[in-house]
């Protein structure tokens, strides 16, 4: 089968650093669907991975972590799908990513397709969409409901790809004040459009910003980027009692002590933990991607697309890296075909 991969780390401009090649097709296991690649999507775990991680065993290492397709088989303890169905996942990064004709993936992280979505559209959801709902209903403790109980929501990096879908997410699902935070005039008003009731530039400080809209704290906020660069400020923008989350890798280490006098709480959210750990509740990810489906096909939310780049291939993949290691993407880079 066709597949992208990589034999060495090397820069996202190198052209080695991603390569076409042709691997065995996989088998599922008793659990997995062997599901038909259509679309896929990039994430900053891939160009992460890439830079950091060389290959076990001088085997091709595969990356792709946001998939749609059809399904081709299954596993003999298989329950939820069945071949034919149209499937949109994230998959494990402790397996091989999805930059390829086929894939294998546990059926309990796997959601059907919105069917009113192409496939492209479709795979820019997957991980964001998982990331952004466990960080918001289970990190936060947010309470679904559009009653206002005097909270608010601050999310650093609303434009990039998991800001776009918690952004829609929290206005559409709760009664937060939802602030997001973008730099520049095209991102700000991508922000504004998916819901946010107000936009603030993070590359000034954000407790001027806050106050310029007339807001003194916040309960809770999304850090979604720069953490380390951002920290005190938050610190400073968080109410008493608030919570923060987080998802990025901060360059410097936090000083958490910083968060007692205000009684704050900190919360990191890794939507791979459950298919990491294989926990008790990992089908909670199938139910979530379920629950996702059906809100883009109400018409609630909406794909969070932002580039089309082409074909799968590493050209294309290469360009898509090189973009995502700018930080000037807006909502999620999508790939489709072979």
């Amino acid at each position: 089968m066709k597949a992208i991969a990589y034999l060495q780390s090397l820069p996202a401009e190198h052209p080695e650093s991603l390569q076409d090649l042709q691997l065995p097709e996989p088998s599922p296991g008793p659990r997995d669907l062997l599901v038909e690649v259509k679309a896929i999507s990039v994430n900053p775990v891939d160009t992460k991975i890439r830079s950091n991680v060389a290959p076990e065993d001088q085997q091709p290492k595969v990356l792709g972590w946001d998939a749609t397709g059809v399904v081709k088989a299954v596993g003999s303890e298989v329950s939820l799908f069945q071949p034919g169905d149209q499937v949109f996942y994230a998959g494990a990064i402790n397996r091989a990513g999805a930059n390829s004709e086929l894939h294998v993936v546990d059926e309990r992280i796997v959601g059907r397709m919105p069917s009113s979505l192409s496939f492209a559209q479709a795979a820019a959801l997957p991980l964001t969409a998982i990331t952004a709902w466990e960080l918001l209903f289970e990190r936060l403790q947010i309470a679904e409901g559009h009653t206002d109980q005097g909270q608010s929501l601050l999310i650093v990096g609303a434009a990039g790809g998991v800001g776009s879908i918690l952004t829609q997410l929290a206005r559409q699902l709760t009664g937060l004040t939802v602030i997001g935070t973008a730099s520049r005039p095209e991102t700000q008003a991508w922000v504004r459009d998916l819901g946010a009731h107000h936009v603030i530039d993070h590359s000034k400080p954000l407790s001027e910003e806050l106050k310029r809209i007339g807001i003194d704290q916040v309960t809770h906020v999304a850090s979604l980027t720069q953490t380390d660069q951002h920290f005190e400020q938050l610190v400073e923008a968080l109410a008493p009692q608030g919570r923060l989350a987080l998802i990025d890798d901060p360059a410097q280490p936090l000083d958490v002590m910083k968060l007692k006098g205000k009684s704050l709480s900190l919360h990191w959210e890794l939507m791979f933990t459950r298919s990491l750990f294989e926990t008790a509740d990992m089908i909670e990810q199938h139910h979530l991607l379920d629950r996702v489906s059906q809100l883009i096909d109400d018409g609630v939310l909406k794909t969070t697309l932002g580039e089309h780049f082409g074909t799968i291939n590493a050209t294309n993949l290469r360009r898509a890296h090189a973009l995502l290691e700018s930080g000037r993407s807006r909502g999620k880079i999508v790939l489709e075909g072979f």
